[in-house]
């Protein structure tokens, strides 16, 4: 089960959301610089934190409904809002990614009227682990 919380509201995300960068993120981070000698200088560290995680549902599969979406919309407006993500059994502190706008995006389904409860989104969602 795929979860999103704020330590008061809890949000059940379908399972089949599509987490496209899973495996373009690097933990180890590097620069090089040479010395004035000619030497090659190279640093090397791990990342603490900023992991990028973007979570994609399309037009035929992970659809959520319209009170979801308006959580959602509402979390991804409060600066600083810190968030529990549950997926696949773990668990990631992350903050929208406002840097890569928009951090959320809902897109509607069928095109019955947005007011309907029952109304379904297929969303995006850019978070960034903290």
């Amino acid at each position: 089960m795929t979860t999103l919380s704020d330590g008061t509201t809890t949000l059940v995300l379908p399972d089949d959301l599509d987490w496209s960068d899973e495996f373009s993120w690097a933990p180890v981070v590097q620069a090089t610089d040479y010395s004035i000698t000619g030497a090659l200088i190279v640093q090397t560290a791990a990342r603490q934190t900023g992991r990028p995680i973007t979570l994609v549902g399309s037009e035929s599969r992970a659809w959520v409904r319209q009170p979801v979406v308006l959580q959602l919309d509402t979390w991804s407006h409060v600066a600083g809002q810190v968030l529990t993500l549950v997926m696949r059994g773990v668990s990631r502190q992350v903050m929208f990614r406002h840097t890569d706008a928009p951090a959320f995006d809902a897109r509607e389904i069928w095109g019955e009227v947005p007011t309907l409860a029952s109304q379904e989104f297929a969303v995006t969602l850019k978070f960034m682990e903290v």
